[in-house]
């Protein structure tokens, strides 16, 4: 395939707008993956979605045989809304930049990696079996999703994962954990002005909370706490009854993600006659480097050196994804293999068209050689 060929095909995919929450875009790009895949004479599964969700595609080529296969883990669901792509982030490219919704995190990924699949379906070139799976929800956290994932990943020999490079088109082998909780807060509510002294705000009581809770953070070790969503109140002359946190918590170990899960499970009260309700947990477990992880990554560093490249490793990244997973499980896991770029969720986000044919190689490489 040529440069052309490659910014053709994915900005096709890109055009399809697919927020998680967006079922018939999501779905849309299903049905793209699901129909080239059938007439590659791929294998093609498909998992319907539940929970208000779209569905999920397996898609499965090599020799037939129990375990032991190389398991390709991509999403395509989005984070932008509908219409992003008309208004605000338009499709096009700028020199070296291709710029578009989703398409470093991780529609430009999962497009290389989809060709790679169907290059070495067709050629039997493959000495492991082979298995690609589509999720519709890894944004939200992959509700919907983590127990086929984990399914698949407990028989895998090695999982790869195509979420964007980091750093220069560098490989990720260590992610945090993360952990999400919400916190309901109940007062009591009185008039503002004629009766303040009978209220006990739940705003008040919530910005102790959010203290507490931001006060967790230890940089030295790792552990980030943020309150990233807040809401309450009814009326500004209304002590507020209500009020609504939303945390998000980010840990280095495992042991750490029940440390830090337990404090925040059991924060209690600061003032009087208020109730303090918290619920939620580690989302995604750390993703720790360990010498199976470290013995993949070499691996594949010598492949791509067969090839001319240079495939180099990540510090550890806060974010979460799909790889959290398997590398918990055990399964050698190797993520960011997806294109270089920059700016996910954001409207300057876009994929270096140079990145293109190079990690197309590269997952070729690896899906024929690990």
């Amino acid at each position: 395939m040529t440069e052309d060929d490659l910014i053709a095909g994915l900005s096709v995919w890109v055009e399809i707008e697919s927020p998680t929450h967006d079922v018939f875009g999501v779905d849309a790009m299903m049905d793209l993956v699901a129909r080239d895949a059938a007439a590659a004479g791929v294998a093609v599964e498909r998992i319907a979605g539940r929970d208000g969700l779209g569905d999920h595609v397996v898609l499965r080529a090599g020799p037939v045989r129990d375990g032991g296969g190389n398991l390709v883990l991509s999403h395509l669901d989005t984070v932008h809304p509908i219409g992003t792509i008309e208004r605000d982030l338009m499709l096009r490219r700028e020199g070296d930049r291709l710029y578009g919704p989703g398409i470093y995190d991780m529609k430009g990924g999962a497009y290389l990696a989809f060709q790679a699949f169907l290059r070495a379906a067709k050629d039997g070139e493959a000495g492991r079996p082979l298995v690609f799976l589509f999720t519709s929800d890894e944004e939200i956290g992959s509700p919907t999703s983590r127990d086929l994932i984990e399914e698949l990943g407990r028989s895998a020999a090695a999982a790869l994962v195509t979420e964007p490079a980091r750093d220069g088109g560098r490989c990720v082998t260590a992610r945090k954990g993360v952990g999400r909780f919400e916190i309901d807060i109940e007062g009591r509510p009185s008039h503002a002005g004629t009766r303040h002294e009978d209220g006990r705000s739940a705003i008040r009581e919530a910005a102790r909370q959010i203290l507490a809770i931001e006060g967790l953070t230890d940089y030295a070790r790792g552990v980030t706490t943020s309150v990233g969503v807040v809401a309450g109140g009814t009326a500004v002359n209304v002590v507020p009854q209500h009020c609504r946190l939303s945390v998000d918590l980010r840990v280095v170990s495992a042991e750490d993600g029940r440390d830090y899960a337990s404090r925040i499970l059991g924060l209690k009260p600061v003032g009087p006659d208020v109730a303090v309700r918290v619920a939620g947990g580690m989302n995604r477990p750390p993703y720790e480097r360990n010498e199976a992880i470290a013995g993949l990554y070499e691996r594949a560093r010598a492949i791509a050196a067969e090839i001319g490249q240079t495939l180099e490793e990540t510090v550890r990244t806060g974010g979460g994804s799909d790889g959290n997973f398997t590398a918990a499980l055990g399964t050698p896991t190797l993520d960011g293999l997806g294109v270089d770029g920059d700016g996910a969720h954001t409207l300057h986000e876009h994929a270096l068209v140079s990145s293109l044919l190079p990690r197309l190689a590269l997952m070729e490489r690896l899906l024929t050689r690990l």
